[in-house]
């Protein structure tokens, strides 16, 4: 009996178009003589859909029209199954039901935690990082924070709260001005370089808060690492097992690598969607990356411990920016569930996409068997004993 994976994708995301093109991918790559697959999209307005016309593209380019075609559903837990039950109409029947969760989600409000930590509480394997190593990961100023304490290099950085630059924005630009131009502005909580700009002065700097602020309520200010090389590495695992990708190193004429680099160049896929070979894949990379042997060993070993120390499961991409000069080497940050999973940067290694996907999924039921041997509740008397009205006057709330 194959097993039935639920894809779940989409989301009120800025990145809501770049997890459908991901989730098309995985979905096209899954060893279907294994596995079913179940496609879930959440909308941007949050209500969930199953179908299968969810794997054609054409489906999200005119959905307000093809939503007809889909079932709304919400998810229940009946006994040891959870069911994807239909939420209009007299009778909500229960229209399947899934095995294993697998969230391609990328940004706030999904990839942030809030997806993993529901599915958790359903009781269902889930691929991917757990709640906290999403939660963790999706923050840019928690991560630094908790790489520093265990002495793995971050870019000197300055965060604050929107409300504290609109009481007092001469206060914080003093201090980031003490980073030295020029600084990156970043939303603290989103990918994809939304909302990221370079400011090279003091007018750019306050253009560039006033952008990152229209995204989020906290925000961060980087040094901009000089003489600059931008690399990547996965990691495949969880805490006791982790396997590194072939490094590779990012080519783009910009400042920053931005969304179009990343998103809206190179070829087309099938039926116009531009889900050909890897939402990244468009970038300008080289896999492996020209470095040499003692920098790409330092790689693997960073890769790892971040891996480990923000609490990361699944496939996880883990940005570097390196001083070529120096030769300092800077996490950037991790992407938790990568754009495509990051499936091209271990081709070249010799293992495809269909045997990644297997393998992420396999190790979500392992992980999830193994948590079940865990003791998570005992019994007591302690609600037989317990009177909770007594000393409470009445008429109060």
């Amino acid at each position: 009996m194959k097993i039935k994976v639920g894809v779940i994708f989409g989301g009120d995301s800025v990145e809501h178009e770049v997890s459908i093109i991901s989730a098309l991918q995985a979905m096209e790559n899954i060893d279907t003589n294994k596995y079913d697959i179940v496609p879930i999209y959440i909308s941007k307005d949050r209500n969930w859909y199953t179908g299968q016309s969810l794997r054609d593209m054409d489906t999200y380019k005119y959905f307000d029209s093809m939503k007809r075609y889909t079932k709304q559903i919400t998810l229940a837990r009946k006994g040891d199954v959870v069911y994807l039950q239909k939420v209009k109409g007299f009778f909500r029947k229960d229209l399947d039901y899934i095995d294993v969760a697998f969230p391609i989600v990328h940004g706030k409000g999904v990839e942030d935690g809030s997806l993993a930590g529901y599915l958790e509480t359903l009781g269902l394997p889930v691929v991917g990082p757990s709640m906290l190593g999403a939660s963790v990961g999706q923050d840019k100023v928690v991560l630094k924070q908790l790489l520093m304490a265990n002495d793995i290099k971050v870019p000197n950085y300055v965060w604050f709260y929107d409300y504290e630059y609109n009481l007092d924005s001469d206060k914080i630009i003093e201090k980031i001005e003490k980073l030295g131009y020029p600084v990156i502005v970043k939303p603290a909580c989103l990918g994809s370089t939304i909302g990221i700009t370079v400011a090279h002065d003091r007018d750019a700097l306050k253009r560039a808060i006033d952008t990152a602020m229209e995204y989020e309520t906290k925000i961060l200010v980087e040094e901009m690492i000089p003489n600059l090389l931008e690399l990547n590495c996965a990691v495949l695992g969880n805490y006791e097992y982790q396997e590194t990708s072939l490094i590779a190193e990012m080519k783009t004429g910009n400042e920053l690598l931005t969304f179009e680099d990343k998103y809206l160049r190179g070829g087309k896929g099938k039926k116009g969607g531009a889900v050909k070979s890897g939402s990244m894949s468009n970038s300008q990379f080289d896999v492996p990356a020209k470095i040499e042997e003692k920098m790409e060993e330092e790689i693997y070993k960073i890769s790892k411990d971040t891996f480990r120390v923000l609490n990361l499961k699944g496939v996880c991409r883990i940005d570097f920016l390196v001083n070529k000069k120096t030769g300092d080497i800077y996490v950037n940050e991790p992407n938790t569930i990568p754009g495509s999973l990051a499936f091209y940067m271990f081709k070249p290694k010799g293992k495809d996409y269909t045997e990644l996907l297997d393998e992420l999924i396999k190790m979500a039921i392992k992980d999830y068997k193994n948590n079940k041997k865990k003791t998570t509740s005992f019994d007591s008397n302690i609600l037989s004993n317990y009177n909770g009205v007594k000393g409470f006057k009445k008429g109060v709330k």
